[in-house]
């Protein structure tokens, strides 16, 4: 299958470089037309439009910012006015449910098919192919991508009808902003208490409740450096699409709380862990 790729972000470009080096035909598309070097020098071909993309692709991946962003593909740029018959659309943007679902119906409308594939994972994963693919559409056509999930991830999961991936995807983000808030407010409470920070760092890492992201995160916090792997910005908005979708409870309201305050500070492009910041400015 010939695959297109619109969106050569953070993640984007890694995850082209893994389909490309798996053998498999891809052309690319960017509003940034400088971007895509690196594919080129693999194989790739960048395409001057959308439509240029959708006609020579048999499976066209999209991967942007977010709901505006991908309205504007799927909506405003009538991405359905060329022969789409039978071609797949996949987004693993992190999105709403309900964009998901609508861009569902439209592609069912013009004889085509969607499936909503949010990935969860930040850049080092995505550059390994070590991510974790959460689909939502119909399990048939899952069926016929599910091996050129294979070179992204380490695992890709089916989840339910359209819509499924992207509430899983909000799902797993709002545990992980409550996770990294948690260990934000761990370091503060014990640095009040006269414990080091580094020490503090060692308690959480070597007990029960160390986990990946808190050793992954330990450089960062000890240099007091942020440099996004998953930029604050996206969580706040993470967190703000899972409180739309569904009223949070206590301990969400919470980080949505924190995320959405240290975001309007002027955090948002600093790394998710960033939110120590935040907090410690609030103080």
């Amino acid at each position: 299958m010939k695959i297109g790729w619109i969106g050569l972000g953070n993640m984007g470009i890694p995850m082209s470089i893994n389909l490309l080096k798996a053998g498999y035909e891809l052309s690319f598309y960017n509003r940034t037309a400088e971007k895509g070097e690196e594919l080129i020098a693999l194989g790739g071909k960048r395409t001057q439009s959308i439509h240029e993309l959708v006609k020579e692709s048999d499976v066209i991946f999209t991967m942007v910012a977010d709901d505006n962003a991908v309205k504007s593909i799927y909506v405003e740029n009538n991405i359905w006015s060329h022969e789409v018959k039978g071609k797949i659309f996949i987004d693993m943007s992190t999105v709403s449910p309900e964009t998901s679902k609508e861009v569902f119906q439209l592609a069912q409308k013009h004889g085509a098919f969607f499936l909503d594939s949010p990935v969860s994972g930040s850049i080092q994963p995505a550059k390994e192919g070590n991510l974790i693919v959460l689909v939502g559409g119909e399990e048939s056509v899952y069926k016929k991508v599910e091996s050129i999930f294979a070179p992204l991830s380490k695992l890709s999961l089916y989840l339910g009808k359209s819509g499924s991936g992207s509430n899983a995807k909000l799902a797993i983000n709002l545990l992980l902003g409550i996770t990294v808030q948690g260990i934000a407010e761990s370091l503060l409470f014990a640095e009040k208490q006269g414990i080091q920070v580094e020490d503090m760092l060692t308690i959480i890492n070597e007990s029960a409740v160390g986990t990946a992201i808190s050793k992954m995160k330990t450089p960062a916090i000890l240099h007091n450096d942020f440099p996004p792997a998953f930029a604050l910005k996206h969580m706040a908005k993470d967190l703000r699409l899972a409180n739309d979708t569904s009223n949070l409870l206590p301990l969400g309201n919470a980080a949505n709380d924190s995320y959405q305050e240290a975001f309007e500070n002027g955090l948002g492009e600093l790394d998710v862990m960033a939110i120590l910041k935040g907090l410690q400015d609030g103080e």
